[in-house]
């Protein structure tokens, strides 16, 4: 058996695998491939409304808040954000607390000026700024709510007057937050709600057609809104993907059901990483992720032998990335219990053999 703990693209449940691998044959018994259907048609139309309105819901969204699908990722949202929000003339305010936090301050710079109010950077990202404040005319606070890279999280989403923007690549749907406090949330689909080639942004409408910059017409979010997400033909089968997974989700008791599942991951690893004594964590406790657990051997000659050892029996994705080496475990929604307890196992035995 396979324990998979790559951090995006990444596990997904095997439920939607199936139902997934079904569609392509023959999707809904139509005797066409959900890889051909004319993206128009109310066949497909049906599975695009279906997947905003399950997204609607789980995430207990008002009637401002207005849910779509599109492409690029979250590193086309890095532009598109500031391209819709901020004037040249105008400062936003932005959270540097890791990677790609970084990346979207690089990219906003294009469009307006940035006030990086806090950072984690001189310590490796290795904690979540709390001491900060953010200008009354900044037009948005964004943050990454979760750090892939180094494994550090918002336990606590800061409150603020002004917009707050999101990037929740890698924990969006994993804990039971209030999403409307959030003017715009964006999030890469294939680490928690489905397959590479789509996100998932979810904006409040009455912040939009403030600024006074011809913005093309893809890139307005105003177009995607009247359009319900069908201004350009969108990655039909991702889209799908993700609304399989929805369903799964919900099937499962929606957001508290899996936060209590992710907590429960999550403190069972970090509990084997505390008393065992050939690892260690770098991200201080409060601010540690419960998605992407980051650590590495106090014997780094240790390392190459451990990889291995969890290779060779079954588990993969663990190596961690290359700018904080180690190991990164992730444990998004679709990773079972039983897979944390199988790594921790291998850990007490590694540790048995090495210790």
């Amino acid at each position: 058996m396979i324990h998979n703990f790559n951090a995006g693209p990444s596990i997904l449940p095997n439920e939607v695998f199936r139902e997934a691998a079904d569609a392509i044959l023959n999707f809904n018994n139509t005797g066409l491939s959900i890889l051909e259907l004319g993206h128009r048609t109310p066949v497909f139309t049906a599975v695009m409304d279906e997947a905003r309105s399950l997204a609607k819901e789980l995430m207990n969204l008002d009637d401002d808040h207005k849910v779509l699908f599109l492409h690029g990722g979250a590193s086309t949202q890095f532009m598109q954000v500031p391209m819709n929000l901020l004037d040249l003339k105008d400062t936003a305010s932005y959270a540097d607390t890791g990677v790609w936090s970084s990346k979207a301050i690089k990219e906003a710079k294009l469009f307006g000026k940035i006030d990086v109010v806090c950072s984690s950077k001189e310590r490796n990202y290795r904690f979540i700024p709390k001491d900060f404040a953010v200008p009354n005319d900044a037009k948005y606070l964004h943050i990454t709510t979760n750090n892939t890279i180094y494994g550090s999280q918002w336990q606590s989403i800061p409150t603020t007057s002004n917009v707050l923007v999101a990037d929740m690549s890698s924990d969006i749907l994993s804990r039971n937050i209030d999403f409307n406090s959030f003017g715009l949330i964006y999030a890469g689909a294939q680490k928690n709600i489905g397959a590479a080639g789509v996100s998932l942004v979810v904006i409040n409408e009455q912040i939009l057609g403030k600024t006074k910059r011809p913005i093309p017409t893809i890139m307005d979010y105003r177009n995607h809104i009247a359009e319900g997400s069908m201004l350009n033909t969108p990655p039909v089968f991702a889209v799908y993907v993700c609304l399989l997974t929805l369903r799964w989700l919900k099937k499962l008791g929606g957001l508290s059901a899996i936060e209590k599942i992710n907590n429960e991951k999550a403190a069972l690893l970090y509990n084997a990483l505390d008393s065992n004594d050939l690892f260690q964590t770098h991200v201080v406790k409060e601010d540690r992720s419960k998605m992407n657990v980051c650590f590495t051997m106090k014997n780094s000659d240790h390392e190459q032998l451990f990889q291995d050892f969890a290779k060779e029996n079954g588990v993969i994705g663990i190596k961690g990335h290359r700018l904080s080496g180690g190991f990164r475990a992730s444990l998004y929604n679709a990773l079972p219990l039983s897979s944390v307890e199988y790594l921790v196992e291998l850990m007490q035995s590694f540790s048995q053999k090495h210790g």
